[in-house]
């Protein structure tokens, strides 16, 4: 079946956040690219989205020629790639200092490293397209220095979006950058995460506002809106000792 709205590639597809934005692109009428390194669970979804054409493949972010290799196939088989989502993350981490130097790595290589690879192989292909359009699924955490567990995932976060401003500024012919700060939206990441967090909301609802942002092409958006825009704005400016008690 042939879409009339483009080809979207997702990674991390297999779960959480790019498992439902997998499903809305696909109400949307878009082709989908989903990457993840669950094969089995892409292949389920592959089949509950028998409405549009699905091409879904095994990678490991953290591997660099695995990344480039399935970009390319993916944009040989679909005849290009019009948006590319850079979603797969980790979420583990310590405090720094307390004997879990393994887990602060293993969120740095894949959160920021494996972004990084993800980002030169889509743009590798925009270049060449003279189109696309890039999304990084950053988080509200990157906006300032967060402690203990959250100190490195933040610090990743923050630095996709720094590599995503860059390329803005670099102004490449049709190429168009946009960087989601999702707030609390329940995922398989956080399914550890009390149920009662302050603000947290459903996947399918959270996505939604995800969606929302990337079909606009917004350079930032802080999603849902509320509450997290105007948290975002005063997380920016206030003291730490306040950014502290807020999130």
């Amino acid at each position: 079946m042939e879409s009339s709205r483009g080809v979207v590639l997702i990674t991390g597809a297999s779960a959480g956040l790019g498992e439902e934005m997998a499903r809305q692109f696909a109400a949307l009428d878009y082709d989908l690219a989903l990457c993840a390194r669950r094969v089995d669970r892409l292949e389920a979804l592959r089949a509950e989205l028998s409405g549009t054409r699905v091409g879904v493949k095994a990678l490991d972010v953290t591997d660099d020629e695995a990344v480039f290799a399935v970009f390319r196939e993916f944009a040989a088989e679909f005849g290009g790639i019009d948006r590319v989502i850079v979603n797969a993350g980790l979420g583990k981490g310590a405090p720094l200092g307390t004997g879990r130097p393994d887990a602060n790595r293993d969120t740095a290589r894949v959160n920021f490293l494996g972004a990084l690879t993800q980002m030169e192989a889509a743009c590798e292909i925009f270049r060449a397209q003279r189109r696309g359009h890039l999304v990084i699924v950053s988080s509200m955490s990157a906006l300032r220095g967060m402690r203990k567990s959250m100190t490195t995932y933040a610090a990743t976060k923050a630095g996709v979006a720094a590599l995503a401003e860059g390329l803005r500024s670099e102004r490449i012919p049709g190429l168009d950058v946009s960087v989601v700060y999702p707030g609390y939206i329940r995922s398989e990441m956080n399914a550890h995460v009390q149920q009662r967090t302050r603000f947290m909301v459903d996947t399918e609802t959270g996505v939604r506002a995800m969606v929302a942002a990337i079909e606009k092409r917004r350079a930032r958006a802080y999603v849902p809106a509320w509450p997290w825009a105007p948290i975002g704005v005063a997380m920016r400016v206030l003291p730490l000792s306040v950014v502290r008690r807020m999130v």
